[in-house]
């Protein structure tokens, strides 16, 4: 699951320190995994031995909720005692493809909540990031050595920016912007400011993607050159429903339409690369330079910095 680093202008635990949070995210999530996949292998071996359906539905309701207690003291990705409550605890996953799918949907808000807040400030996140479909595509198809930041706002001279997505492995740096249309309609690039989308031999047109991450890609080209870091950056036109048609890509930059989706995917998925030093250079480079709104936690007002408390 790719560790989403920045999210809009929200302050983000990452950006005090870019070094600490991404290995503690990848430990605490195997943790968890382990303790989760213990439990469910027991509950699973319980029900094939009980009888009674009953005191099955207690036992699981007892030790499916007690994972996912918070334990006093320690951040961690379990899921608070009052969204326990919600969960259906009567219903074990039947494979493990399930139950892994059941974790990721439980870490997605402890990611939404590392992205929002530090340990003595917060930003008051939007609810429809909850609901963000395409946040959680990216976060739970790509591994947790690929760092996320989704549509940051830069802060440059002139004022602030919004990028697009942009997404940094220990490899490089992918800036992706996506169209999606009906999947019957073809996408077709120009070399223009516009590219046509056509649907049984009839055109409409719609703004060339490029000039979107083009801009973005000037704003991480000059953030690197200030700290003298060098890092491949590539932009990508990503369509998860079209074909693109296309007779040549520019320079340093791919064409993900449907046909190749997976495959792109796939690649990711197989990099075994662990995280990088230059790379979280590169992410705490962008983090400095991203803009961040927040205000004191309520329960941190009285402490004159918060920079003294960690976990």
């Amino acid at each position: 699951m790719a560790q989403l680093i920045k999210l809009d202008n929200y302050i983000s635990r990452y950006q005090r320190d870019t070094f600490h949070y991404p290995s503690q995210y990848s430990r605490l999530k195997k943790e968890n995994w382990d303790r989760l996949k213990i439990l469910w292998e027991e509950q699973l071996e319980l029900k094939l031995t009980m009888e009674n359906e009953e005191e099955l539905k207690q036992t699981n309701f007892s030790k499916w909720r007690s994972l996912f207690k918070k334990r006093t003291g320690v951040e961690s990705v379990n899921i608070n005692e009052e969204e326990a409550d919600k969960v259906n605890v009567d219903i074990l996953p039947s494979s493990e493809e399930e139950l892994k799918h059941y974790f990721l949907d439980t870490l997605f808000p402890f990611q939404l909540k590392w992205a929002s807040t530090t340990i003595n400030e917060m930003s008051f996140i939007d609810r429809r990031y909850e609901r963000d479909f395409l946040l959680k595509y990216f976060l739970q198809r790509i591994p947790d050595t690929h760092l996320l930041m989704y549509r940051p706002v830069f802060q440059l001279k002139n004022g602030p920016l919004e990028g697009d997505i942009i997404l940094i492995s220990p490899l490089g740096i992918e800036i992706i912007t996506l169209i999606e249309k009906p999947s019957n309609q073809v996408i077709i690039p120009n070399d223009s400011r516009l590219w046509y989308v056509e649907d049984n031999q009839i055109q409409s047109k719609i703004l060339n993607p490029l000039i979107s991450v083009k801009r973005t890609e000037k704003v991480i080209q000059s953030v690197l050159k200030k700290y003298q870091l060098e890092f491949p950056i590539n932009k990508v036109i990503l369509s998860r429903t079209n074909v693109i048609d296309y007779q040549s890509e520019p320079y340093h930059t791919k064409y993900i339409g449907s046909n190749k989706h997976e495959e792109w995917l796939k690649e990711k998925q197989q990099l075994f690369t662990p995280l990088k030093h230059l790379q979280l250079k590169v992410a705490e480079a962008l983090l400095k330079h991203s803009e961040s709104i927040a205000v004191k936690r309520p329960e941190w007002k009285q402490a004159d910095s918060g920079d003294s408390f960690s976990f």
